[in-house]
């Protein structure tokens, strides 16, 4: 091989193995700020990842809202009707936020079982719901657009 081609080949090697770090790393970062959705049932049964963010989604349990007085931390139970979570929450909560409403949270599941948002996001109008909360309630048996609407938040 002569001394050009050496070199040539020096850098094609050089250059193919920057671009395979480069993806490395990339799909590494896009890994760690992937958050998977999981219903209160999921999480119930253990698939959530443990000691991740993810994003849990279900329906504030009516009576469940209890405000911590002088401060900005809330608790409540978020259901989808099959089985309940503890949420915890420090923070302001969405002017739309309210009992029997559905919901999503971002956050960590704690060893005690209580899920601790680090966000909270609410429907933004009387007739939207996260489809992933949709998907959650049908699956537990129950069409959030049919029967009682008191019974989702809906007046």
């Amino acid at each position: 091989m002569t001394p050009v081609r050496r070199k040539r080949l020096t850098y094609v090697l050089l250059l193919l193995a920057g671009v395979g770090a480069s993806v490395f790393f990339a799909t590494q970062a896009m890994k760690e700020n992937i958050m998977f959705f999981y219903s209160p049932t999921q999480v119930e049964a253990g698939e959530s990842p443990a000691g991740a963010r993810f994003r849990l989604g279900g329906l504030v349990q009516t009576g469940s809202v209890v405000r911590e007085e002088g401060s900005i931390e809330v608790r409540f139970v978020l259901t989808d009707t099959k089985a309940e979570i503890p949420v915890s929450f420090s923070g302001i909560l969405p002017d739309l936020f309210r009992e029997g409403q559905g919901i999503v949270a971002h956050g960590r599941l704690r060893a005690d079982g209580v899920f601790m948002a680090d966000e909270v996001l609410a429907k933004h109008d009387e007739n939207y719901m996260s489809p992933e909360v949709v998907e959650a309630l049908k699956a537990a048996g129950h069409d959030p657009t049919k029967g009682n609407p008191e019974e989702y938040g809906r007046q």
